[in-house]
């Protein structure tokens, strides 16, 4: 690849690719092959994020399907799928819509008309609702789906083909790799997921990390922003601008990191805090849960089965939700047994408690809570009106 390297920490570290740029690369180098009947040994992608890759192709096979593989690269980030190949293999459809992966057929979105993608050997298929794609399809998330789309949309037109064509994506690694990640406890099974925001790994050590937030923080506030607002990444930003209707640039991503996020805000006399996040991760604030990655602790269907008692949910119900692999999973028993709200209540206290204890009192907190599917869930004391202040009501 076309090295790209990122300085963290006054330290040179070496970018790496996503599943996704590899899935994508794997799709474009398979179509070259099949439409021009030529091997590819290398390949160009353009990132989402602009940075453009140049991949080596492996084990290639020609014939009426043409396959080939891109080996990923995780570059200085730590990563269980380095090293993984990712396979690409295609055909032309020839008018039939059979799922040829022998799994569920696909749900196409509005840019799969002519390239019909599916899931094959290593790759989950999504069980639980709640995450990126629908039950029954393949975790091929939806940014490297696009890239995909988009890269073999690309070469069909290049080669003047006006048909359809199957694109089955598979990593046999896959299936022992995913393992070792919580996609099974997530409702991803039998493999990995393709992923990949931005098409490329930075790496970036907890450190780093940390400071980068301490940067971006001291800079709004020096810039006359003393009522900080505080996401952990992508999910929140989005449920910011399309349902809060809050301008994204206002706010401070933590990641994982609230806790060192809120004695930040302290420390440099802030005189409040929001945090906007998604269930998932802002459950285990009920908890005192402060760094809410995975690694680090889970109690997310505790916290929620111990509100559900509070809220007098009743037993059997409880121990459904203690079963759950998703937060999603959970808030559906809770809409089935007509307790939300009154569990959501009795969260949003918990969440506070231990925010506020965080802050020493020493400035006003709040936080907000939201699913993906079910819209907003719940708003501490004082979150409405740091809402109102945000958006200049």
């Amino acid at each position: 690849m076309t090295e790209t390297y990122v300085y963290k920490n006054q330290q040179k570290l070496r970018c790496g690719y996503t599943t996704g740029t590899c899935a994508a690369g794997a799709v474009k180098a398979a179509l070259q092959m099949l439409l021009g009947g030529k091997v590819v040994e290398h390949v160009s992608v353009t990132a989402p994020k602009g940075t453009v890759l140049e991949l080596q192709v492996q084990e290639q096979q020609l014939g009426e399907k043409v396959s080939c593989a891109i080996r990923k690269d995780s570059g200085d980030d730590a990563d269980v799928t380095n090293g993984i190949r990712i396979y690409a293999t295609v055909w032309k459809a020839d008018g039939e819509e059979q799922d040829c992966s022998g799994g569920l057929r696909e749900r196409r979105n509005r840019w799969e008309n002519q390239v019909w993608i599916q899931g094959g050997v290593g790759i989950g298929r999504v069980t639980k609702p709640g995450l990126n794609q629908p039950i029954g399809n393949a975790a091929i998330n939806s940014v490297p789906r696009e890239m995909i789309t988009k890269v073999a949309l690309s070469i069909l037109e290049q080669y003047g083909y006006e048909g359809s064509i199957h694109v089955l994506i598979s990593a046999p690694e896959g299936v022992e790799i995913a393992k070792r990640t919580f996609n099974p406890r997530l409702g991803i099974e039998g493999g990995i997921s393709i992923l990949g925001t931005s098409g490329i790994v930075e790496p970036m050590s907890e450190q780093a990390l940390v400071e980068t937030i301490r940067v971006e923080m001291r800079q709004k506030l020096s810039q006359g922003m003393t009522h900080l607002l505080v996401v952990p990444g992508n999910y929140g930003e989005q449920f910011l601008r399309d349902t809060l209707q809050i301008d994204v640039e206002k706010a401070i991503k933590c990641s994982n990191f609230v806790g060192e996020t809120i004695d930040m805000a302290y420390e440099y006399k802030a005189d409040s805090m929001l945090l906007v996040g998604h269930i998932g991760k802002f459950v285990k604030l009920g908890a005192g849960i402060m760094n809410t990655h995975s690694r680090v602790a889970d109690g997310r269907m505790e916290v929620l089965a111990s509100c559900a008692i509070l809220a007098g949910v009743r037993t059997e119900a409880v121990k459904e939700i203690l079963n759950c692999l998703n937060t999603d999973e959970a808030i559906a028993i809770l809409i089935r047994e007509q307790m939300l709200e009154t569990a959501m209540d009795i969260l949003m206290k918990k969440i506070y408690y231990y925010i506020e204890n965080r802050a020493y009192t020493g400035m006003t907190i709040g936080a907000v809570t939201f699913s993906r599917q079910y819209g907003l869930l719940g708003m501490t004391e004082y979150a409405k009106e740091m809402l109102d202040r945000l958006r200049g009501v």
